[in-house]
């Protein structure tokens, strides 16, 4: 799948040129890769279809790419979405996910999110213990068809990166399991609760190993056999074990793949997949970084301190989390001329730099690349998920159209666009243009 994915890339750039999608006036674009999306979909689901007949639904994290387009294709290729906000919630309503394929987690719901969830039938995850006394209010006002459960942190870890490690001993999220008397406590919210009948867990994502993650789910199995049995029925019905699956950034092969974690699953928690549980999965990051790529013009050239320098219009705006911290979210660089063409031969140390006005705006320090020029094309490949789709608005720059390409059997590429780019208005727009005396006070005079 890698060295297709690269050949319809290498395609898709030069179409991009040759169509006009990347003018001097838009110097910078984004790609999304229909046939990759439904392919990585396809393999998530028979992944799991291959280790057990239980009903999973696979809910696709939406914080990971927030762009209707994708949730609607993703609904149709067999998933369901798995929201945060009111505003993830809205985009999955916008693409037509019905409430039964839709999981609300968040650290923070507000009453009136619980309220909205819960009338439209939406399958709740409490985070903590709070949070499920104001579910006790809700469900006792108004009936509701919303599965509902709890969050629970098994305490198993982190892994290479702290910040997407949520299974630590004082994460933020869920019911802490290994907290003097907590265990005791969340097997007695579900006995005082009949309508409590999900458990979700999630260990992390980028940078934690499959064995990790696999302990924090059959921790979560544990504590559901622990509860069923103490309830003398099955009252949990439904096990969340999160997403996360990590994302390879150094080449185009997709490992670890779907089918691994799967056999690990059914390898460490067999009785996961027996039949007695429905599943629900929430990964984001492994279905679509693999098949988004920012393409930019290098728009000049330079030399400092002996380190031949290209200064291009993508940066920090788009790869926010690479410019900030590139030791954890490294990219690679891939260099193209100015007719999209690949470029190759001798290579060069050289830095390839954003558009921003600060000196770590960089894509790639001291990256062995053939030598850019001015008006040549860089592509930054794997940023389909958190990265161009969450535009940071450093220096009022516009965020970029978003187009989704295909490829047929004779190599002709068709674009359709999935966002279109930012125009100075919309930027004036949202910077309060419209109320440009709002702090000068009413009888001040603008001189």
């Amino acid at each position: 799948m890698g060295r297709m994915a690269s050949s319809r890339r290498d395609l898709a750039v030069r179409a991009t040129v040759d169509q006009g999608l990347l003018p001097p006036a838009e110097p910078v674009v984004a790609l999304l890769d229909t046939a990759g999306i439904r392919a990585s979909a396809a393999a998530l689901t028979s992944a799991f279809a291959a280790v057990t007949d239980a009903h999973v639904l696979h809910a696709f994290a939406v914080k990971a790419t927030p762009l209707v387009p994708v949730l609607r294709l993703l609904y149709e290729a067999g998933l369901g979405v798995e929201v945060a906000s009111p505003g993830e919630l809205a985009l999955a309503r916008a693409a037509g996910i019905p409430p039964t394929h839709t999981v609300l987690d968040s650290p923070a719901k507000t009453p009136a999110e619980l309220r909205q969830a819960l009338a439209l039938g939406i399958a709740v995850n409490a985070d903590n213990l709070q949070e499920l006394a104001r579910l006790d209010a809700l469900v006792a006002s108004a009936p509701t068809a919303s599965p509902l459960g709890l969050r629970v942190n098994p305490q198993v870890g982190a892994g290479s990166i702290g910040a997407l490690s949520t299974a630590t001993a004082t994460s933020k999220f869920g019911v802490a399991l290994r907290d003097e008397g907590a265990r005791k406590t969340v097997v007695q919210a579900f006995l005082e609760r009949p309508w409590l009948t999900r458990l979700h867990t999630h260990t992390g994502s980028q940078g934690v190993p499959l064995a990790l993650m696999a302990e924090g789910v059959g921790e979560a199995y544990a504590l559901a056999e622990e509860i069923n049995r103490e309830a003398g029925r099955q009252q949990i019905d439904t096990l969340d074990i999160g997403g996360g699956l990590p994302v390879n950034f150094t080449s185009d092969e997709e490992t670890p793949t779907y089918a691994e974690y799967a056999r690990l699953l059914a390898d460490t928690v067999p009785g996961l997949f027996d039949g007695r549980y429905r599943l629900v999965t929430e990964f984001g990051r492994s279905l679509l970084a693999k098949h988004g790529t920012v393409l930019a013009r290098v728009e000049y050239t330079k030399t400092s301190g002996g380190r031949p320098i290209a200064v291009t219009h993508a940066g920090v705006q788009l790869a926010t989390r690479t410019v900030y911290a590139p030791g954890s979210w490294p990219l690679r660089v891939l260099a193209y001329d100015s007719e999209g063409r690949p470029r190759a031969g001798e290579t060069t140390v050289q830095d390839v730099a954003g558009p921003a006005c600060f000196a770590g705006d960089l894509l790639a320090t001291g990256r062995e690349l053939p030598l850019l020029r001015p008006g040549d094309v860089v592509a930054v490949p794997d940023t389909g998920a958190y990265y161009f789709a969450h535009h940071y608005a450093y220096n009022s720059l516009p965020r970029p159209a978003i187009h989704g390409f295909t490829v047929d059997g004779d190599g002709a590429v068709t674009f359709a666009t999935v966002r279109e780019a930012q125009s100075l208005d919309e930027i004036v727009a949202e910077a309060g243009g419209a109320r440009a005396d709002a702090l000068l006070g009413r009888d001040t005079v603008l001189r």
